[in-house]
């Protein structure tokens, strides 16, 4: 009979830490996209508040700003991932966002002399801050996460994807209207940097034994839920990088992250100027509409939370089939509803603003569908996973902004946004049809952690060769195991009484002999 181990208090230490994520994803998430509203205040003062400089920047020029965080972003991903396993989760992001806050708080005063030139290269550094930030994100869950609440934790965290972009769409166009106008953007969005720093320092930890605040109880359950012997955190585990990079179920993640990515980085950055040059909607009413999908999101991403656990518990799918049919509701029913976007126009606005807003806010399932099946492939190197496919999935959106800025030359032409809009739908289409053919959320092999001391061919370069590899080791094994059967095939032969006296006087004679 097994005792059940106390889970400690309801609300412990690992929701907090969950939250602090939740928070640090909110935070970047404001910092990252409110330049999509700043850029519609700084080249349209009329329409926000006229007392600050309006800059004649052309549809080419919005689109680089638009993508250049993405330029930096892309590059630190996977230093993300490796300076958590180095210093821990805790430094790497502290780091992340005080950067990112710290050049949006210079954002306004280098504006005025460098022009969108100097507005790129702050963009780009802020992106090279935040690259670093989820591959940490991913690492830390799955320190704190036991394995029964992994899914919940992970989930409730990533809902700060659509609280931040409901934050940054909606008061960043109110913010802009008002008396700090659009340099207020950058001002508010450092300070809530700031502020999510301090929280950080005192009450987050790099795993349960590290942290002051928890319980021995919750300790316990964490670490025994997760399996890990007491020196696990001590212990430096060599990357499987081979087996990473032959595995099926990680190309298929990979392909449906870079799917999502196009389809959500498509809508993201272009909404604002679709609604201002399509359906002729002005800043504050945009900003309200542009956020109003997002908020949706954030909805339904409880709704998504909710029904995940109610299936997971009574056991109705597996793991594996729930996360594959959660991604396709996720990005089949808002590619049909992005194919309908393009065919609307001004006369239509209140269907292009229903449309958008089910495309945007089904797609807020993708985070439980395949966003955390990195944490399921391998618990043990979810941060590389999460480095390597951010890496690669965040080239995304450096194409998309720049691919609207070549498609639509004008932007009041409805028929030039049909065709952004039907790319974007075929991709979300193809893409989660390969990680329903070869996707997975079963542990794979090489998240072992001796699983390269099982393999000749393979080994870290941050670890010495294991003994069992060495030729010493191998004769001994060798020798070992000649021993125990000869044991083994003198014991099965049962020999006459005399014939064992006999042994014994020969052996005797032998001994004397010698």
């Amino acid at each position: 009979m097994t005792t059940e181990v106390s889970k400690g208090p309801m609300l412990g230490i690992r929701h907090l830490q969950a939250f602090l994520i939740f928070l640090s994803i909110v935070v970047s998430y404001v910092g990252r996209l409110n330049v999509a509203v700043a850029v519609v205040a700084m080249t349209d003062a009329a329409t926000t508040n006229p007392d600050f400089p309006e800059y004649e920047w052309s549809s080419k020029h919005k689109s680089y700003i638009l993508s250049s965080f993405y330029w930096g972003y892309v590059i630190t991903q996977f230093p993300g991932g490796y300076m958590s396993r180095r210093f821990g989760a805790k430094i790497t992001m502290f780091i992340s966002i005080c950067g990112s806050a710290a050049f949006s708080l210079i954002t306004p005063f280098c504006i005025p002399w460098g022009g969108w030139q100097i507005f790129c290269a702050i963009r780009i550094v802020q992106g090279l801050f935040q690259g670093l930030l989820f591959p940490c994100i991913h690492a830390h869950l799955a320190k704190w996460s036991p394995l029964k609440e992994r899914n919940r934790l992970g989930a409730l965290s990533h809902t700060g994807i659509e609280c931040g972009t409901v934050l940054a769409m909606y008061t960043s166009g109110i913010i802009a209207h008002g008396s700090m106008g659009w340099p207020g953007i950058s001002y508010i969005s450092a300070g809530i940097g700031f502020g999510w720093c301090v929280l950080w320092l005192v009450f987050a930890a790099n795993n349960a034994p590290e942290s002051k605040f928890i319980t021995v109880a919750e300790r316990t359950y964490i670490e025994s839920s997760l399996q890990r012997a007491d020196d696990f955190h001590a212990k430096s585990i060599p990357i499987p990088w081979v087996a990473i990079f032959t595995s099926v179920p990680f190309y298929a993640l990979l392909v449906a992250r870079c799917a999502e990515a196009w389809g959500f980085s498509t809508i993201q950055a272009e909404i604002p100027s679709y609604m201002n040059g399509v359906l002729k909607l002005e800043i504050k009413d945009n900003a309200l509409y542009s956020a109003l999908p997002y908020l949706t999101m954030w909805v339904l991403s409880y709704v998504y939370l909710i029904s995940a656990d109610i299936v997971l518990k009574k056991k109705l799918l597996s793991l594996t089939a729930l996360r594959k049919t959660i991604n396709t509701i996720a990005l089949w029913i808002p590619a049909a509803a992005l194919i309908g976007v393009g065919f609307v126009d001004e006369d239509q606005k209140t269907l292009a603003i229903v449309l958008l807003t089910i495309s945007v806010g089904i797609n807020g399932g993708a985070t439980i569908g395949s966003s955390l099946n990195t944490i399921d492939l391998s618990p043990n190197h979810a941060g590389i996973l999460m480095g390597i496919v951010n890496t690669i999935a965040n080239f995304i959106p450096i194409i998309t902004p720049l691919l609207v800025g070549i498609i639509v030359t004008e932007e009041e032409d409805r028929t030039l946004w049909q065709i952004v809009f039907i790319i974007a739908a075929v991709i979300f289409f193809f893409g989660n049809l390969v990680y329903i053919i070869w996707g997975s959320a079963l542990p794979q092999p090489w998240n072992e952690e001796d699983f390269l001391m099982q393999k000749d061919g393979e080994k870290s370069i941050y670890e010495t060769v294991p003994r069992q590899f060495t030729n010493k080791a191998f004769e001994d094994d060798e020798n070992t195991k000649i021993s125990e059967k000869s044991k083994t095939m003198a014991n099965e032969v049962e020999l006459p009484e005399e014939n064992v006296s006999e042994s014994k006087e020969t052996s005797t004679k032998v001994e004397d002999t010698k």
